[in-house]
């Protein structure tokens, strides 16, 4: 059970439909960008100049708009109302580059409106992350005591309790997904009726920023999934060594 915990048992099965939608969704993000990276505005409106229109036309004046190195880093900082927009998107006059720099500008707007799923959000960061160091190292000590020291039967006690103390701590994370799914979703859902609204992009390219976004989204969809399977797989193997104790 305790080498089962990284190879060697069926429960690794459980995690093989995550693992093929998170490769689908990462695959069709990378093409769906990449076709609409090539295919102009009409315009010529930058990403960070449609990002800018947009915070200017709903009267957020307090956020500002930076670069930021690398593809596809784009994000919105709540903390500093900053909209950071990578190499790719900053610069760039592409359908990809506007309807990326759009949804980020939607994040700007759930913060200036207060938008609760994104409060949430943004509380539970620190205490997401401090769970994620947390999680598997005391599950795995947990596990360690639950089998190798499982004929004292004080130690498989603690064990089996650390070892959900990691589940619960990971249920954390999974908790951040589930929150960031409306977060994400609305984001794209403002930015598509801001830029139907401006003007700044044709039928035709409002399809294909749609189309970027939606494929975004798949990927937050895809690390849900992830996460709750590998959620059933812990609570699994909880329940196969509290079974031996018995």
């Amino acid at each position: 059970m305790l080498l089962g915990l990284f190879w060697g048992d069926w429960t690794l099965l459980i995690l093989l439909p995550g693992l093929l939608i998170s490769l689908y969704a990462e695959l069709r993000v990378k093409a769906t960008v990449g076709r609409y990276a090539a295919v102009p505005v009409q315009p010529g409106m930058t990403g960070a100049a449609v990002a800018e229109r947009i915070l200017a036309s709903n009267d957020v004046y307090d956020v500002s708009v930076e670069r930021v190195a690398g593809q596809l880093t784009d994000h919105y900082d709540p903390s500093a109302k900053v909209l950071y927009l990578s190499e790719t998107t900053y610069g760039r006059s592409s359908v990809a580059a506007v309807g990326i720099a759009a949804h980020e500008a939607g994040h700007a707007l759930q913060h200036a409106k207060g938008y609760v799923p994104l409060r949430m959000r943004t509380a539970l960061v620190p205490v997401c992350n401090f769970g994620a160091r947390l999680a598997m190292p005391l599950f795995f000590i947990g596990l360690i005591f639950s089998v190798w020291l499982s004929y004292i039967d004080a130690m498989t006690t603690f064990g089996l309790a650390l070892m959900l103390v990691g589940v619960c701590a990971f249920s954390l994370s999974v908790l951040f997904q589930l929150v960031t799914l409306p977060v994400e979703f609305n984001a794209s859902r403002r930015a598509m009726r801001c830029l139907t609204r401006s003007g700044t992009m044709n039928d035709a390219e409002l399809t294909g920023a749609g189309r970027v976004l939606h494929a975004a989204a798949l990927t937050y969809v895809a690390a849900l999934l992830t996460g709750l399977l590998f959620l059933l797989r812990l609570l699994i193997i909880v329940a196969g060594v509290s079974g031996r104790r018995r």
